[in-house]
């Protein structure tokens, strides 16, 4: 390994000097840079410039210590503000850092592996941010769709879309859901799969509330599966407290959802994944299947 170029030594020295106020500052980031100790003392009492200086000369002298130099040289290069707030002249220090970075990258001399890793986390973030802006497009189309199924005077139409929407919906928040179905004695609405327990799904969208007949009914299909299938009954025009009150302790087995729940979701204030785990847990812990979304 070879000493690093003079420009670099002055730049890094320009850097101790300027983006260090305090001793044990630079000494403590010294030693995260795997510097020995003794090395670090040795020159300790010298002024920042010339202690640097001292020390990292006698750190290329020897190839073993080289690897020091380097180490430094990263640790510089990778900092996105002054190591030390006490510093007088701020400017002069985040220049100094800012000259050395660019010398750097001149010489090709900061680790390769973290630039790529540089690279990476940026692309990583723009590709986060389309993905969301991606998803906020189509959670507005979904909110539209449902908007004008609300004022349609077809409900049996709005039946079907809602349907579709649900299955749109949960394939967003990438949530595999399946539409309806049937069995040789059994319809189901609906099925997914969230956090190791499987759902089937019953959904309404009448001008009248679900009856207790109803949901108990849907209550059965969920009760003749394995133990880990679970209930999601989902009704736009929402669901009677007396009725509510009558599955509440009934097991833990069915959460419910209503229009406002889904209105709530749509509009983007909510991410529909949290929604059903504040559900699973409301229902799980306390034995309540319906606790609203939209109530803060």
């Amino acid at each position: 390994m070879n000493q690093l170029p003079y420009e670099i030594l002055e730049a890094m020295i320009q850097c101790f000097g300027k983006s260090f106020h305090f001793k044990d500052r630079m000494a403590a980031f010294l030693a995260n840079c795997e510097v020995p100790k003794t090395l670090i003392d040795k020159y300790r009492q010298e002024h920042k410039f010339v202690w640097a200086r001292k020390l990292l000369t006698e750190l290329g002298e020897s190839e073993h210590h080289q690897i020091f130099q380097r180490k430094i040289l990263t640790a510089l290069c990778q900092l996105r503000n002054l190591p030390d707030s006490k510093v007088e002249d701020r400017d002069g220090g985040l220049m100094a850092l800012r000259d050395l970075k660019e010398l750097a990258l001149s010489h090709d001399l900061i680790v390769r592996a973290e630039i790529e890793k540089s690279s990476s986390r940026k692309n990583l973030t723009e590709e986060q941010n389309k993905l969301v802006r991606l998803r906020a497009a189509k959670l507005e189309g979904l909110y539209k769709k449902f908007s004008a199924a609300v004022i349609s005077p077809d409900r049996q139409e709005a039946g079907y879309t809602l349907e579709d929407l649900l299955k749109d919906l949960f394939s967003l928040f990438e949530i595999d859901y399946r539409k309806s179905y049937r069995i040789p004695t059994q319809q189901i609405d609906g099925h997914f799969n969230f956090q190791g327990f499987d759902y089937l799904v019953e959904a309404k969208w009448r001008q009248d509330q679900p009856t207790e007949q109803e949901l108990g009914g849907f209550k059965h299909k969920v009760d003749g599966k394995l133990e880990s299938t679970r209930g999601l009954f989902v009704s736009i025009p929402g669901f009677r407290a007396e009725v509510i009150s009558q599955f509440n302790s009934s097991g833990g087995n069915l959460i419910l959802l209503d229009g406002s729940d889904l209105n709530f979701i749509l509009e983007g204030r909510l991410d529909l994944r949290d929604g059903l785990k504040q559900k699973i847990e409301t229902a799980a812990q306390r034995g309540i299947v319906f606790t609203p979304l939209y109530v803060r």
